[in-house]
Order: structure tokens, then sequence, then C-alpha cells
């Protein structure tokens, strides 16, 4: 009795350019290992090759290939060595005749073949199950576990690599990265028809190939859901921050028809966070990420729709009804609206940092480039908390972690806990009073100068590695012309739109805006774009719940 495999999706290929020798022995084939393995025919070494990467791209196995000697155009063993580069793995036969073993015994040398069977192998029984129960039981020996998994190929100093990277794992998106350097990355390009010049190249578990895919096209190929289900909405939120996330979570938990729109992945800058531990409840810690995934499900699970990879670039009043604009030309209605769109880092403006973007210079954690920094120096820009907890995180695997602070110290700026816990690090240095001149590298950073505030002084570093933290810009350009903001571009609201105790004078309605509420009614504010907000994450979530508090108050006057 044949051992099942550990998947139905493991093949065992044959190829024959006779018609009736391959129905023979697929028929054959079926018989004997049908229940545990898929059989897949092919009748020329070209189609076989195209199966055999459609299977690649699906993440399938490939146990055993049997191909016939004598084929036109592509022989057996021409064709077997063409297969050994897409299934390097899988145990390989060849079908001869009694006429062609001296070119069966020359193969075992040119594609390291496993065994040859003379035709006719009748009775199977007897010629050819016992030869392959062998060849499958030393497979099934080997570790062939598929990796249910996106495939990401690119470079390692490629910004586009990187931000599909980045993309995939703050969406809590599953993904294997391989580099186009390596064997296995350029097998992956062959099996994708792609010639490695524009990347990155994504394969999604469906085999569906991807080359250097937007934000949109990637989440709707990777299962984000990208398209809203209504026109109309009892309430849309913009920003997919702990503020968004708690906004959505308590409108759709209190029956309002809710979808929350983000344009890049939900958790904003706290959900690139490695480790945030003063956050109430949870006294170990809790990364950013496993925030931010277990917001995303629980507000899921109470009814909101959360929508990835959309832009809003506009805000329209229509009597009642407040119509959200995306960048592609489309749009969807509610009665009221939370602005929760969070900031930004701001970019740094020394010379050289733009062109190494993604190439060395990084905005954010980063975290995905984290594992490469092993045994490096690394430098970190900021001197607020996302700084010193990226210093943290990178300090456990980088050779050193130099923090590179304008100010005089962190007191200003960072958590107290946070400075003792980088003061009890060893390999991280702080330099205050430092800032980084120029950035220096031929297609990747290199090098860096660093400049003494008061004295003027600079001196070059080697690094491959930077993260920058400096300050946070808002997300409210879109809005210019319908919502009021300060001269920094953060959203007024409530009292601070009211500073003389009158409504401004874009104001409809005869009571004053509620605490949250913009100077247009029933559109509201809360976390990091607010004006004068607290820029925690308790105070985002908290901001976040009691604006749909007063979305409720508003609904119910209107």
């Amino acid at each position: 009795m044949t051992e099942v495999a550990d998947t139905a999706r493991t093949v065992i290929l044959t190829v024959d350019d006779d018609p009736g020798v391959s129905r023979a022995i697929a028929r054959d084939l079926r018989r004997r290992y049908g229940s545990g393995y898929r059989i897949v025919r092919a009748e020329s070494g070209e189609s076989a090759l195209e199966a055999l990467r459609e299977l690649k791209l699906r993440g399938d196995l490939v146990a055993v290939i049997l191909a016939d000697y004598r084929m036109p155009r592509m022989n057996g063993i021409e064709f077997l060595e063409e297969a050994l580069t897409v299934y390097p793995g899988a145990r390989r036969v060849l079908l001869t005749a009694y006429a062609d073993t001296n070119a069966a015994i020359d193969a075992i040398n040119v594609v390291d073949l496993d065994h040859y069977l003379l035709k006719p192998w009748d009775p199977p029984e007897e010629k050819l199950y016992p030869v392959l129960d062998d060849l499958l039981t030393a497979w099934r020996a080997g570790d062939h576990r598929p990796v249910p998994a996106t495939k990401v190929i690119g470079h390692r100093w490629s910004a586009p690599s990187s931000s599909v990277r980045e993309f995939l794992a703050r969406n809590q998106v599953p993904y294997r990265w391989y580099s186009c350097e390596e064997p296995e990355g350029q097998r992956l390009l062959r099996a994708a028809g792609a010639d490695g010049q524009r990347l990155p190249v994504v394969i999604t578990p469906s085999g569906t190939v991807l080359i250097e895919p937007d934000a949109p096209g990637l989440a709707a190929h990777v299962g984000l859901a990208t398209t809203p289900t209504a026109e109309f909405y009892d309430l849309v939120v913009i920003g997919g921050g702990p503020a968004g996330l708690g906004a959505a979570l308590y409108g759709a938990s209190e029956g309002l028809r809710t979808v929350l729109v983000e344009r890049s992945a939900t958790g904003g800058q706290a959900g690139q966070s490695s480790r945030i531990e003063n956050y109430l409840g949870f006294p170990d810690g809790v990364s950013g990420a496993q925030l931010t995934e277990r917001a995303r499900r629980q507000a899921g699970r109470f009814g909101a729709e959360i929508l990835t990879a959309r832009e809003v670039t506009g805000l329209e009043v229509n009597g009642a009804a407040r119509v959200v604009r995306f960048s592609d030309g489309s749009a969807i209605g509610a009665q009221s609206i939370i602005l929760a769109t969070g900031v930004s880092y701001r970019q740094l403006g020394a010379p050289g940092c733009d062109g190494l973007t993604g190439r060395g210079v990084y905005y954010g954690s980063s975290l995905t480039e984290a594992a490469s920094c092993l045994e490096q120096d690394v430098y970190v820009v900021g001197g607020a908390n996302s700084a010193g907890q990226a210093a943290v995180y990178l300090s456990r695997g980088a050779k050193s972690v130099t923090l590179l602070v304008r100010g005089d110290s962190l007191t200003a700026s960072m958590s107290y806990y946070l400075i003792q816990q980088i003061e009890e690090t060893a390999n991280i240095t702080v330099r205050t009073r430092a800032v980084v001149d120029s950035a220096h590298g031929d297609g990747h950073l290199e090098q860096l100068t660093l400049r003494d505030v008061d004295t003027g002084v600079t001196d070059l570093v080697d690094t491959q590695w930077m993260f920058v933290f400096i300050g946070a810009a808002p997300l409210t350009d879109w809005l210019d012309g319908t919502v009021l903001r300060d001269d920094h571009g953060f959203i007024l609201a409530g009292p601070d739109l009211t500073p003389d105790g009158r409504p401004p004078a874009q104001w409809e309605l005869d009571r004053p805006p509620y605490h949250l509420e913009t100077n247009v009614p029933g559109v509201f504010v809360a976390g990091d774009a607010r004006a004068r907000s607290a820029k925690r994450v308790a105070s985002a979530v908290g901001e976040g719940a009691m604006a749909v508090m007063l979305v409720h108050r508003y609904l119910e006057q209107s």
C-alpha cells in the first residue's frame, strides 16, 4: 500500500510526445498513486516546463518527474536539465528504449538522474511501481513542505523592494523574501517569466505574478479589501492608526455602519513601533504590529469594513451628506466623518538622503530590515520615544547603535523608562547636539557625515543603516479649503475653533462645535492629526472612542 503524501497538491509529472504512451503511463500512475498525488501529464518538453513553472508559482510540490528520452525539439535529458532549475528537489526518471541505455547512463551525470526505465514497463507492479515507491520514499525524507505565502523577489538595496516588504509586513500578510542574486530567487524569476530587470516581482499564493506592483494592485491580490461594499455609510473613518481603529471599533460596535479607509497600512506610527511598554493593560509591553493586528481583528468582528491602500484626496459637503473622494475618482458618502489621518515622519533635508531612501536610509522603524542589521553599525536619528524604541530593538542584533540627538539630552522628549533602558544597553551610544550633514553611497548608504551643532566640526562614519525619526508632519493637505487647520497643518477642533467663545465664521449651526468637531458639522478629528493632541497611543484610542460618542450626539440632533 502506497503511503499517502503530506498534501494532495504534491505532483508526479510525466512527459512523452507519443499520446498513446503518455496516456498509458498516466493511467498506471493514477491507478497506484492517484489517491495521494496529483498526476500531471504533458506531450512535449516545452509544455511540461510551462506546467512546472505554473506549479512553482502556485507553491505546489513536485515529487517525481518522468520524461521520455526521444522527444522532438527538446529531448528528455534537455528537458530534465531545464526542470532541474525549477524543481531541484524533484526525483528525475528517464524513459528510454533499449537502444538508448548509453544516453541514459550519461544522463546520470548530466542531470543527476535518479533512475532510468526501459519501455515497455509492463507489468508496472514489477517494473514501475517498486522504482517509484523507493523514489517517493526518498523524496518524502527531505523537507519539501510548501510555504503558503506570498513570494517577493527583489534586490537588497532596492527602494521599491523595501516598500513592498514593508507594506506586506505592516498589513500582516505572510511573505517570503528571495534575493534576486541568490539561486532560489533566480529560479523563481525564471518560473515567473521575469527578466529580473524590473523589481520587485511578487508571486501570490494563487500563482499570479506582479511586476513592480503599486500598493492598490498589491493589496487587491493578497486578500486585502480595497473596495467599499456600499455607497453610503453612517460613519467613515479616515486613517487606520490607533485613533482610527478605536473609532471604527466603537462605531461598529454601537450599531453604526462603519468603514475605515487607510492609504497604506493600519497601525500608523504606532504600528511601526518595535515595543510599546507604557500602554495600559500590557505590563510586559506589546509590539505595534501585535496591537494593530488585535485591534483590526476586533473592529472587523463588530462589522467594521477596513479598506487598505485607498488614498483619500478630497472631502465635500453636500447638504447633510459628507462625500469622501478617492484618488481613482470614485467616492463614498456618509452622515459623519472622523479624521484620524495621523502624522508622518519628516524627511531629512541633508544632501544625499533622498537618493538613498529605501537603500540604507529608512523613515520609521522599517522592522523588515532589522534582521539585516546583524553585527552592523547602525545610526538612529531622533530623540523621542519612537527613536528610543527603535534603538533598543536594533541593539539586540546590531554591533552598535548610535542615537543622534539634536538637543542637549533625551529628557525633554523621551519617556523616562526608555532613557533608563538606553543607559543600561552597552552597545547604544547617545550623541547629543549632533545632526546628519550628508549621506554618501553608490547605490546604497555607505557613509554619513555628522556635524556638531555647536562647533560645526564634522566627522565621517561608515554605516549602511540609518533609521530616521525626526518630528512629524500631519497628512492633511487634501483638506485645504474645507477643514480649518493651524499654521503647521494640524486640524483645529472644538475649543481651538472658538478661542474667544464665538464659533468660527464658517460655522453654520446655532450650537458651538463639539469638543472634537471641526468647522464642518459632522466632521470630527481624533489622534495625532488634531492640534495640541497628546501624541500618545492611549490618548489616540480614547479620542477615537470619544469622537464616536460625539458622532451619536450629532446624528441625534441632525
